[in-house]
């Protein structure tokens, strides 16, 4: 079917070598992370029906899964169904234009990063720290940046008045922004407690 599997460590992605060096070989440029569970994913059941239809992909499809659990299916030759069920340090690759199709199992949840590749122009991306001061980062050309979920921001254009950014997605476009305040929000309130864990919000220069 050439479905590929790879068993990875999920506790430390953000610096995994051996993940570094898959990406590296293959040619994985851009990463995403989609939390799947009701309590985060906007028309999460309508979404979930969107995973659960039978489709294709013009291009290979990988999928790591760092929490949670659920189900791929997938077509064999005899277009036959084959269930492929990936748990935490699973990481698949699915052939391009092969049918399949994804569900949660009982857990009913799982973790597959907003991301913006600027390609022209320029402009300031403006986020929160943990004492709720505005931090300053410049983007140009070349930079891509990853904000983490739930993280209040803002976007404005510097002098130049132009920027041309690549946004990129898992599925179909959801896309809703959160005015503040939200600090009641589920989503919102799981990144406060997550910075009490860390003594800082790291910032990667590559």
């Amino acid at each position: 079917m050439g479905v590929v599997y790879w068993k990875l460590n999920p506790n430390d992605y953000e610096n995994n070598e051996e993940l570094k060096k898959f990406r590296e070989t293959r040619g994985y440029n851009y990463m995403d992370l989609l939390d799947l569970c009701p309590e985060k994913v906007q028309n999460y059941e309508q979404k979930l029906k969107n995973f659960c239809t039978e489709h294709i992909h013009q291009d290979e499809e990988i999928h790591y899964c760092l929490e949670g659990s659920g189900y791929f299916d997938v077509r064999d030759k005899d277009d036959r169904w084959i269930r492929i069920w990936i748990k935490a340090g699973d990481l698949i690759i699915l052939p391009a234009r092969i049918y399949h199709r994804f569900t949660l199992d009982t857990s009913n949840y799982v973790k597959d990063e907003e991301i913006h590749y600027c390609l022209e122009g320029s402009g300031y991306f403006d986020v929160r720290d943990k004492d709720d001061r505005w931090i300053r980062i410049w983007i140009k050309a070349g930079d891509l940046i990853i904000l983490p979920a739930r993280i209040y921001h803002r976007f404005t254009l510097d002098t130049n008045n132009y920027v041309k950014l690549m946004r990129l997605f898992m599925g179909e476009l959801v896309w809703t922004p959160y005015n503040r305040s939200h600090e009641e929000h589920p989503a919102r309130k799981e990144y406060i407690k997550s910075l009490t864990t860390k003594t800082a919000m790291p910032l990667a220069a590559h």
